[in-house]
């Protein structure tokens, strides 16, 4: 019997997995999951209420959960609060990029237009950290779809597979939602090279303070 030969994802993810740990890496997994059981601490009232208000405005479900992929090419469930309005997924799941961000702006309920203003709608995500799924910082997660497209456009691209996705990173610290791939693909590459405990602690604080001034407009006024 002929064997089936590998796709380019399952030669990226082979890729990944051959690729050496640093020593680093445990120093940030460690802090990953000391912030995430701090942080989930905290807001464990903030989410307790957020989950009430969806409830209470658009039913069921108060979650969204979408498949993305990992690292080592490993795919695992993202939860956030939901801001959009029911099976919204199913149309928008064939857009990726600035194409994306324009159609979901029809798609965003109004409590999840605030909660969108205010980040609240990321705190599900601690769990996926706790978990190993995520950390912090790193290239935002893709899903599995789009992987293919993208490491074919872009010959780098699977290095992503080499870290952790992550909660942040500094394509998000240092460019906006509608940044090219490209320009996203050349910052995450730096955090790759680099991922040092320094850069980490330095992209988590510059996160939290844009975090702080964005949920502070978005109180005021989530329409922005």
């Amino acid at each position: 019997m002929t064997e089936r030969p590998d796709s380019l994802a399952e030669r990226y993810a082979r890729l990944a997995r051959e690729s050496p740990r640093r020593g680093p890496d445990v120093a940030i997994r460690a802090l990953d999951i000391a912030f995430s059981l701090l942080f989930a601490l905290v807001a464990l009232p903030f989410g307790l209420g957020v989950a009430l208000a969806i409830l209470l405005t658009t039913g069921r479900p108060m979650l969204y959960s979408g498949e993305r992929v990992g690292r080592a090419g490993r795919t695992f469930t993202m939860h956030k609060f939901r801001t959009l309005k029911p099976d919204a997924e199913s149309r928008l799941g064939g857009y990726l990029g600035p194409e994306l961000v324009e159609r979901t702006r029809d798609e965003v309920t109004r409590l999840g237009r605030w909660l969108r203003a205010t980040q609240l709608d990321e705190l599900p995500q601690f769990w996926n950290v706790l978990r190993g799924d995520l950390s912090f910082v790193g290239p935002r997660p893709i899903r599995p779809r789009f992987f293919e497209e993208l490491a074919e456009q872009l010959p780098a691209y699977w290095q992503r597979l080499v870290v952790r996705p992550g909660l942040t990173g500094l394509a998000q610290v240092r460019r906006g939602y509608e940044t090219s791939m490209s320009d996203k693909l050349a910052h995450d590459l730096e955090w790759i090279a680099d991922r040092s405990v320094r850069l980490y602690l330095r992209t988590l604080w510059s996160t939290g303070w844009r975090v702080l001034r964005q949920s502070a407009r978005g109180v005021v006024n989530p329409g922005d």
